[in-house]
């Protein structure tokens, strides 16, 4: 028979393994360099480089905020061109002659905003955008 003190007391439960946040993680600074230009690019290149962007990134999960980025400048371009169809309509009836360069203008004045929000704040969302890529 065995008397307490011969007894080994048990071991400890193994403690949990330490806390990992598995939130989004922070843009670095290439990839809000990238967005801003994204952003920028709709400009000159309207969906072209947004489309490149989010083509090439869509896959790896730690891009994510690119990805969100580049699909919120590819929304917005795809929302732009739309209006220029309807404005090259409406120009037979005179009234899209006056109404594309406001929307040149429009384009212009949001994308440059977005850009700077990208690079101050990291993240906009454009208030007249159809989300068509979700």
């Amino acid at each position: 028979m065995s008397t307490p003190s011969d007894q080994v007391p048990p071991s400890p439960p193994p403690s949990p393994p330490p806390y990992e946040p598995t939130g989004p993680v922070a843009p670095n600074t290439d990839d809000k360099n990238i967005a801003m230009l994204t952003h920028l690019s709709g400009i000159i290149f309207s969906i072209i480089v947004p489309l490149i962007v989010w083509l090439v990134h869509k896959d790896r999960a730690e891009k994510s905020y690119l990805v969100t980025e580049a699909k919120e400048a590819l929304n917005f371009q795809i929302t732009v061109l739309i209006g220029y169809v309807i404005c090259w309509v409406l120009a037979f009836v005179i009234i899209g002659a006056f109404l594309t360069p406001l929307l040149w203008l429009f384009n212009l004045v949001f994308c440059i905003i977005a850009a700077i929000r990208v690079s101050q704040t990291g993240s906009y969302r454009y208030p007249f955008a159809l989300r068509l890529i979700a």
